[in-house]
């Protein structure tokens, strides 16, 4: 049974959070970050998002506590729209939706945004080629890691309802067309 859910995953800097919140204030859904929760249980101990990645290779709990809250919202919620690199794996009655980008692409998005924002304290090299290999790392650690707890490829293409490359398109652009095959996909 198809669930009122949208779950967006992607690469680094594609555009999950702006897309997610986005999509979510155009249906009048509510919206979650998994990323966002990572972070702030990151911070709590004390490490940036690379720091927790790496380390989450040796002690799961925040990944374990993340997907909790995951599969919470798969089973209790509805009329939401969640950004998460898993959230199509713990909510298979959703949308699934993953927005592709070239990692220095997304490297020069992100240097530009922390730039843009002081409120944001994420310390990143400028050297978008620099920070591109560090985005790799980060993503080949996920990757790593979800396949090690759950036997799962989040940078498969066959898990998702929809793929978007947002290099070629704008956020107006993404979040219609995500839109349009969502309402598509919910039709019986």
């Amino acid at each position: 049974m198809k669930k009122h859910i949208i779950t967006i995953a992607g690469r680094p800097g594609s555009g999950k959070s702006t897309t997610a919140r986005s999509v979510a204030s155009k249906l009048e859904y509510e919206h979650f970050s998994s990323g966002d929760l990572f972070r702030a249980l990151a911070k709590e101990r004390g490490t940036d998002v690379l720091g927790a990645n790496l380390n989450a290779e040796n002690n799961a709990e925040i990944d374990h506590l993340v997907d909790a809250r995951l599969r919470d919202i798969g089973d209790t919620k509805s009329d939401m729209v969640v950004d998460s690199r898993t959230a199509w794996h713990w909510m298979p009655a959703s949308f699934k939706v993953f927005l592709d980008l070239d990692l220095e692409i997304a490297a020069h998005r992100i240097i530009n945004v922390l730039a843009e924002r002081k409120d944001l304290n994420e310390e990143i090299s400028k050297d978008p080629k620099e920070y591109a290999a560090v985005l790799k790392r980060r993503l080949d650690s996920e990757n790593h890691r979800y396949h090690n707890l759950y036997k799962i490829d989040p940078g498969k293409m066959s898990n998702y309802d929809l793929v978007v490359d947002t290099s070629n398109n704008n956020l107006a652009q993404v979040v219609d067309l995500i839109l349009k095959s969502y309402k598509q996909w919910l039709q019986p």
